[in-house]
Parts: structure tokens; C-alpha cells; sequence
């Protein structure tokens, strides 16, 4: 179930409760943009969190310094050729060692009181679903869950009572200001985009674009694959597709506007012409921090928000015809559970080839488009089919991407 700011006292005793002793924290993906930063804000406060589980797909030499700083009950490799350099550089620590997909889905099931699910893409859904089968406080930084299984994620949510923190600046930011107590009130979600490095191009000009430009954000600093959706603008589509799971709000009044400078990481417009923000300076640890305390807050190394240095806040509403993408995610969300895992399947093929510079960064959404095309059978309500779906996506999508590249 997702909690909100604005939850019953009842509900945030027994969340509280928590903090009755040191939070047993897992992380699934340490090595990447969003678990380092996670990584940095435990480090700053290590008298409040004990770690269970570190987990990385190849990034063994990282996992192993951050396992002999943190000391982890279990450190798992996802790729098991990384297994024996691990042992080695953990030999004589006691930190329990293992490798491979199995392993990274026993890590995610051991006992924790907050797991950090930051594996990006498809290959999350597994551990982020043991995790929340655990029915402990899952923080969601792996949106993909949501857009390839989005209700069988929140039917496992229901079923265990899981806590799910969104940990996206934007859906964290919704978090923060929506009224759970009166969704009735709840006009509108509005989801701030910075556009990307390549808002105000021309489509001739991202003909062009390469792989060194497209992950250069102007704002935040992300792994490869998320600026990479950030430029073609697919990111927001995916997380239109994850809000519309989180809370209680029809697709049609879900918005998305763009907002250069960052600042106000998302909005809730309520029926008396409210319309609540939250602001906060471009940086991942503050949205961390706000899931990984809660339901408290902690103090976060991030740089105060000051607006008068800041002077103007600027808006406008998304170009559809330069940034299919999201015209693509809407029309997927409308489609069904399927088309959804369709679109981030394809989607995924097409980031990884064009990062490999096998296709060209407009063929991205060229490539998401056909491939849900030339799939009629969209069934996906369970599991089983989710990941049958998937995988017939992701080959239709490499055949697409030969007629393109």
C-alpha cells in the first residue's frame, strides 16, 4: 500500500515504530547513481541504520568498498564471472558472499525494515518483488516495476502490506503534498519535467545527437539509461505510467509541464484552486532521504534552495511532436497492463543500442512505436505472462532496430 504524509496517527505510530531500534536497511543496486547516493546519506548517520544487503549487477570493486565501510550481512554479485574477485577482496571480513539472479532475489527477501529497490529496468522487477512480498517499506527508485507490472506489483503491495516510498523526485514530491485523507479534493497531478538537454532542438538537430551528448544532463546526475530516456523524454512517460499506479488519480488528469530550472520537482492541484509543491535544489539525496527517514526527516549534504539567487521560475507545455515518447507512454497507459511492459521493453532495446551506437537517438521512439505495433497480443495480467511478454518485446524490438540501424 502506498502511505502518504497526510496518514492517520494510527499509521504513522506503527511506522514509527521503526525507529524503536537501528533500521535494517537493504539496497538493491548500491552501485548506481541512486544507490551510492543512498549509500552516502547512511555513511553520514551510521549510529541509525544497519545494513542487511548490498547488491550490483558488475561493479565488484565498488561493492566491495562499500561492503568493507558498512559491513553487510550479505553482498551479492548479480554476475556470477565477478564471483571470485569478490571472495578475494572480502576474504576475511565475514560478510557473506554469493552471486546470480537467484542470490539477488534471496538478498532482497531477507529480513529488513526498508529495502532501496534501484536496479534499473526490467532486471528489478524480480528482486523488487521478493522485496515487497516481505511486506516491509519497499523505497521504489525502479519505475519499471510499475510501468512492465505495475498491478501485479501493487496486488503483491496489498496482499503482504507492504509500505512503498516513491524515491523519483516527482512522485516523492506528490508524496509529500497529496491528501490521502481527501483524494475526493484532488483535482489534478501536475509532473515537472527539465525537458532534457535537447528541449529546445529542432528534430534535425537530434538527427545528430550521440550517446556522449544525450547523457549529459543540464540538472541532475544520473546513470546512462535514465538520461538517456531524460532526453527523448520517455523518463516522464514512464513515470506518468508509475503515478498512475501510485495514486488514486485517472490518466486524464495527470499532467506534464516543463520546468528547466528544476525546482519544483511536481505539484497536486485540489478543486478549490489549491495547488501544492514541493521545492527543493536538483539533487537525488533529499528524495532519499526524505523515503529512507521517513516517517521522520534527516539532514541531507544537498545545497539549500535559494530563490532569489534562482530570480524565475520558467514553464511550458511539452512538444509531443518533437518528444513522441510521450504521446507513446499515454497511449500505452490507455492501452493497458501489457502495452506498457511492451513499451519498456522495447524502449530498453533501443537505449542499449543506440548507447552502443548501432542506431541513431531518433530511431529510439521510432523503434518503441513499431514494435507495439507489430505485437497484437498484449496480454499481461499475471507474472508468468508479464515475462513472457516482456521477452517477446525486447526480440521484436531487435528486429525492428535492423531495419532502422
Amino acid at each position: 500500500m502506498l502511505l502518504t504524509e497526510t496518514q492517520t496517527s494510527a499509521e504513522r505510530d506503527r511506522a514509527g515504530k521503526i525507529w524503536a531500534k537501528r533500521r535494517r536497511v537493504t539496497i538493491l543496486g548500491s552501485t548506481g547513481s541512486v544507490g551510492t547516493s543512498t549509500i552516502d546519506l547512511i555513511e553520514r548517520d551510521q549510529d541509525s541504520f544497519e545494513l542487511v544487503a548490498l547488491t550490483a549487477n558488475q561493479n565488484v570493486e565498488l561493492l566491495a568498498e562499500q561492503a568493507r565501510k558498512l559491513r553487510p550481512q550479505i553482498v551479492v554479485i548479480t554476475d556470477p564471472t565477478y564471483y571470485k574477485d569478490l571472495c578475494d577482496r572480502l576474504a576475511g571480513t565475514g560478510i557473506q558472499v554469493a552471486a546470480g539472479r537467484d542470490a539477488l532475489v534471496d538478498a532482497a527477501s531477507e529480513p529488513a525494515d526498508w529495502v532501496m529497490a534501484a536496479i534499473v529496468g526490467a532486471a528489478g522487477l524480480h528482486p523488487t518483488l521478493a522485496a515487497v512480498g516481505m511486506g516491509t517499506a519497499v523505497a521504489l527508485a525502479n519505475k519499471e516495476s510499475l510501468v512492465c507490472a505495475g498491478s501485479v506489483v501493487m496486488a503483491e503491495a496489498e496482499r503482504s502490506g507492504c509500505t512503498l516510498l516513491p524515491v523519483d523526485s516527482e512522485h516523492n514530491a506528490i508524496f509529500q503534498v497529496f491528501e490521502t485523507s481527501n483524494v475526493a479534493a484532488v483535482e489534478r497531478l501536475i509532473l515537472t519535467a527539465s525537458g532534457g538537454p535537447f528541449r529546445d532542438w529542432s528534430l534535425a538537430d537530434m538527427a545528430s545527437v550521440t550517446p556522449e551528448q544525450a547523457v549529459a544532463h543540464p540538472n541532475w546526475d544520473m546513470g546512462a539509461k535514465i538520461s538517456v530516456d531524460s532526453a527523448t523524454m520517455m523518463n516522464k512517460g514512464l513515470e506518468l505510467i508509475e503515478a498512475s499506479y501510485l495514486f488514486p488519480i485517472h490518466e486524464s488528469s495527470i499532467e506534464i509541464l516543463i520546468h528547466p530550472q528544476s525546482v519544483i520537482h511536481s505539484m497536486v492541484g485540489y478543486q478549490d484552486g489549491s495547488v501544492l509543491a514541493q521545492l527543493g535544489s536538483p539533487d537525488m539525496r533529499t528524495p532519499i532521504a526524505h523515503a529512507l527517514a521517513w516517517p521522520r526527516r534527516m539532514k541531507a549534504p544537498v545545497e539549500r534552495l535559494d530563490l532569489a539567487k534562482i530570480g524565475c521560475l520558467d514553464f511550458s507545455a511539452p512538444d509531443e511532436h518533437r518528444f513522441p515518447a510521450l504521446r507513446l507512454a499515454r497511449e500505452a497507459l490507455r492501452e493497458g497492463q501489457g502495452a506498457t511492459t511492451v513499451l519498456n521493453a522495447a524502449n530498453e532495446v533501443a537505449v542499449r543500442l543506440f548507447l552502443e551506437n548501432r542506431i541513431k537517438f531518433l530511431d529510439i521512439a521510432s523503434i518503441v512505436e513499431k514494435t507495439s505495433g507489430q505485437i497484437s497480443d498484449k496480454s499481461g495480467d499475471d507474472l508468468e505472462a508479464v515475462i513472457h511478454l516482456d521477452q517477446s518485446a525486447r526480440e521484436v524490438a531487435e528486429s525492428v532496430a535492423k531495419s532502422v540501424g
